[in-house]
């Protein structure tokens, strides 16, 4: 059945497969809706964004504003963890195109006597709601339009800003349509920017050839704040399968003492509920978060939803598993790479209900038993995305807190579903991304197409999985080059550590993979060693924490160079009262020299104004009077982070 309305709103933004998902936002942060309204005619069109939170049940509305081509603009501030729900809706405001027609006749020196005594039609719906004060002018201005003595008073109040005000004010939203609702949801500030260090606890001991543990893990904390992180990920902290444990180096056969692979989760001692026999007690990890707590430092746990071979589920639940003819479980593959410890779990089980209430219990305990609020999930592609949608949104309705980082390095649109299924954060390419076109045209489409409104980007030079090609022997520089790019360009980025800032690069030939990988083995290190490099990671890391526009991904604009081998780009906060410059060089091993061109437009100064650009991490400054200002890099400290100040 048709209604009767004569207003069109299309292409609301922002928004998620119309709506089908929620797009994500921090508390504090604002939405900027825009919306194209028109309709036939040439009547006065008006608009507005009505928004509540979920526990709210009042709307409260906030009018948009006319830009040219019929579209409307507009913003709200989210101010609370949760769903936010918004709607746009538009309308012929009657009363105001009366005042437009008016007030062009009155100039044209019509005389608009009955235009007049329309108008007065117009105030009445307005006297039974406005203010004492405004219904006495409201009277007033009746008055004069129906007294041919007060034209002059009369054509003066028809065209004023103070009866305008009241119209706008008081709308009469004869025939109004409206959209549908969108969603929006908003995290605490960590969702959008956090600073993640990861490390093995077994390999946390400072004895040579001893079994790290949580103790050892507590010890090394000052070291993870002094160098500025803020998050702390450990691999899967459960016991590790007995059977079929992987050797060294990813050895079929595991020789004696041989610890296996973290990820090879479930043995005679436990599950996803339990720890680690050598690693420590409960009580143990209980006093490693709160430590790491009381130092700013948050412990990000494992997600790994799969088993070993002595699981506990293998025979208490075998029907999570898909047995073969010949009695056995097909173990995981991701050709070549073969995973002989692991049984992948069977989601299409009959018993699913079961056992997705077991997997969203496994995040719980340890969410409500040790404070546990940041989870790295790995390999979250291989299981069903309806499933992640439902665990992640049981977890945060009971603990909105709670982060869900997305480790999926897969096709593009599968690490999107998952984003849209409600993963807080989500590994990337940036790996991978090494030339100068490279990373602009990567950054571009994170920040400049839709994904800017689900997908958050969590930008890591290495990991455990990953040794790529240009780290494989690479000098100091190309590791100062890719953390700098990777903590400025994202505003959260990561590290597996030590072994890149002690720039360990052995890799088995031909494979971005660690040699004496410590997936499969304990290593001893240096953990009181320092150098150039972890001095320059805390000193970027500080300057992050102290400026908002490293704080956040989107509000990024890259300027023109004269020097392929040298990329610059400008970060803005919100209000733009944080402004910085990014200037690095790609060239690991030789000095480069290159003209940058100031962004005037966008900083909003004119060519020959002057304005100061400080190097916040060596303190020097310089004034820069023109568009074009020349820099010079050297492999020994390959960037500039300049503060700009105007």
């Amino acid at each position: 059945m048709f209604n009767q309305k004569r207003v069109i709103i299309e292409n609301v933004t922002p928004q998620v497969d119309n709506g089908t998902f929620p797009i994500k936002r921090i508390t504090g942060q604002k939405i900027q809706i825009t919306a194209d309204v028109l309709a036939d005619g040439h009547d006065v069109l008006e608009a507005a964004v009505h928004f509540k939170h979920e526990k709210e049940k009042k709307w409260t509305e906030v009018r948009l504003t006319s830009v040219p081509n019929d579209s409307f603009v507009g913003d709200f501030t989210v101010e609370k963890q949760g769903f936010y729900s918004y709607f746009v809706e538009a309308w012929v405001d009657y009363a105001l195109n009366w005042q437009y027609g008016i007030t062009k006749k009155i100039k044209d020196n019509q005389h608009v006597k009955s235009e007049l005594l329309e108008g007065i039609e117009y105030i009445k719906p307005l006297l039974d709601t406005v203010s004492a004060s405004e219904k006495k002018y409201l009277n007033q201005v009746a008055t004069w339009f129906a007294d041919d003595n007060a034209y002059t008073q009369a054509i003066e109040a028809a065209v004023s800003s103070d009866l305008q005000a009241l119209f706008k004010k008081y709308p009469t939203k004869f025939l109004a349509n409206q959209t549908q609702e969108f969603k929006a949801y908003v995290d605490r500030q960590k969702a959008l920017f956090s600073t993640w260090y990861e490390f093995f606890p077994r390999s946390a001991s400072s004895i040579p050839g001893k079994h790290g543990t949580f103790k050892d893990c507590e010890a090394l904390l000052p070291r993870v704040a002094k160098m500025g992180f803020d998050t702390l990920y450990f691999p899967p902290v459960h016991p590790i399968g007995e059977v079929n444990r992987k050797g060294k180096n990813n050895a079929t056969d595991a020789a004696p003492g041989d610890v296996g692979s973290p990820w090879g989760i479930g043995s005679h001692h436990g599950g996803h509920k339990a720890l680690h026999p050598e690693l420590g007690t409960l009580d143990d990890f209980k006093s490693l978060v709160n430590t790491a707590k009381d130092l700013g430092i948050e412990i990000a746990m494992d997600f790994a939803l799969q088993a070993a071979p002595d699981h506990p589920w293998v025979k208490e639940h075998p029907q999570w598993f898909k047995w073969r003819p010949d009695g056995t479980v097909q173990y995981a593959e991701n050709p070549p790479k073969k995973y002989q410890d692991i049984l992948p779990i069977y989601f299409e089980t009959p018993d699913w209900k079961n056992l997705w209430n077991e997997l969203l219990s496994c995040a719980l305990y340890w969410v409500e038993e040790c404070g546990i609020r940041v989870f790295r999930v790995d390999n979250p592609h291989t299981k069903p995305f309806y499933f992640w949608g439902w665990l992640i949104h049981e977890v945060k309705k009971k603990h909105p807190d709670v982060l869900f980082l997305s480790e999926a390095f897969t096709r593009p649109k599968i690490m999107h579903e998952l984003a849209k299924q409600g993963f807080t954060q989500s590994y990337t390419y940036y790996t991978w991304r090494n030339t100068k076109a490279e990373l602009q045209e990567y950054l571009t489409e994170l920040t400049r197409t839709n994904q800017r409104e689900f997908f958050r980007p969590n930008f890591w030079p290495n990991t455990p999985d990953i040794n790529p090609f240009p780290l494989q022997g690479a000098n100091e520089s190309t590791h100062l080059q890719k953390y700098f790019l990777a903590a400025t360009l994202s505003s959260s980025v990561g590290i597996y550590g030590p072994v890149f800032e002690f720039m360990v690069s052995d890799a088995i030939p031909g494979k971005e993979e660690y040699y004496d990988s410590e997936k499969y083995q304990t290593r001893d290190w240096d953990w009181n060693h320092e150098n150039k490099i972890t001095m320059l990671i805390s000193k970027i890391n500080e300057v992050r924490k102290q400026n908002a526009s490293l704080q956040q991904t989107n509000n990024i604009e890259f300027c023109d160079t004269d020097n392929e081998q040298v990329i610059a780009y400008y970060k803005f906060d919100d209000d733009k009262s944080n402004e910085t410059l990014m200037v690095a060089s790609l060239d690991a091993y030789y000095t480069k020299q290159a003209w940058v061109k100031l962004p005037l437009a966008s900083l909003g100064i004119q060519n020959g104004q002057n304005c100061t650009v400080v190097d916040l991490i060596t303190g020097n400054s310089y004034h820069w009077d023109k568009e074009w200002n020349f820099v010079e890099l050297h492999p020994t400290l390959p960037f500039h982070l300049f503060k700009i100040i105007k």
